[in-house]
């Protein structure tokens, strides 16, 4: 049976990413899996910088068209590619690269399912964002309220997917809420969701790069869960 290391990639999306995006590619290496980098139409020095750095995979959008439409990008390219698994990052520089080996070792079984990195020490962080501490417990109870997983952290960008089988499941959303649907549209069709525990890092305000907009995109989120939410009432999306 080959290691899920042997089949994995890495997929990072950015968009105006340049603060962290050097340091997130370079700490991310030693981890010995192939570099997939989609900008989804940067504007500023992102661009650039992508340019100047070997030994990745570059893939771009000429226009922002969403985190949920990048890391398909990225998912589509990486199994064309013969990967089997996907290790997403963000480049924000909020996660340890180093972390996605506990990721990997959730799927040492070799059991086919998503893990997703459930993000330890932000409660008593000052750093912290009152919309990452409420955004994840309103994300939680919606997420299992649609028919998803119960999970600890169902907003964590840091995950592992298998390849074939998420590329397979009808996700519509394709900005923030592309991350919340998958694990939705997981459960309903049978594919488990594990977590795995990582740690994170908050920058002090002015220093993080978030492209978060707390009420555009709580709508967005409840627009995702109505319509899911929906669907299990009319017994649509099952498998």
């Amino acid at each position: 049976m080959t290691s899920p290391q042997a089949a994995a990639a890495i997929v990072i999306p950015v968009y105006n990413h340049a603060r962290h995006l050097v340091e997130v590619l370079e700490a991310a290496r030693p981890l010995g899996l192939p570099l997939y980098v989609v900008d989804d139409g940067s504007c500023d020095e992102t661009g650039a910088l992508l340019d100047g750095i070997a030994a990745i995979t570059l893939l771009r959008h000429h226009e922002n068209l969403g985190k949920g439409a990048a890391l398909l990008t990225g998912f589509g390219a990486a199994a064309r590619d013969g990967h089997r698994w996907a290790l997403t990052i963000d480049g924000d520089g909020q996660h340890r690269p180093e972390d996605g080996a506990a990721l990997l070792a959730a799927v040492a079984d070799g059991r086919r399912c998503l893990v997703v990195g459930s993000r330890q020490g932000m409660e008593g962080n000052a750093n912290v964002p009152w919309t990452s501490t409420f955004g994840r417990a309103f994300s939680n109870f919606w997420v299992r309220a649609a028919g998803g997983p119960r999970l600890a952290d169902s907003q964590s960008g840091f995950r592992l997917y298998p390849l074939p089988e998420t590329l397979a499941l009808p996700v519509r959303a394709r900005r923030y809420q592309y991350e919340v649907e998958v694990l939705v549209r997981a459960r309903r069709q049978g594919l488990a969701v594990r977590e795995a525990p990582i740690g994170v890092v908050y920058q002090p305000p002015g220093e993080r790069v978030s492209h978060f907009r707390p009420w555009q995109d709580f709508w967005r989120n409840s627009q995702t869960f109505n319509r899911l939410i929906w669907e299990r009432l009319l017994g649509r999306g099952r498998r």
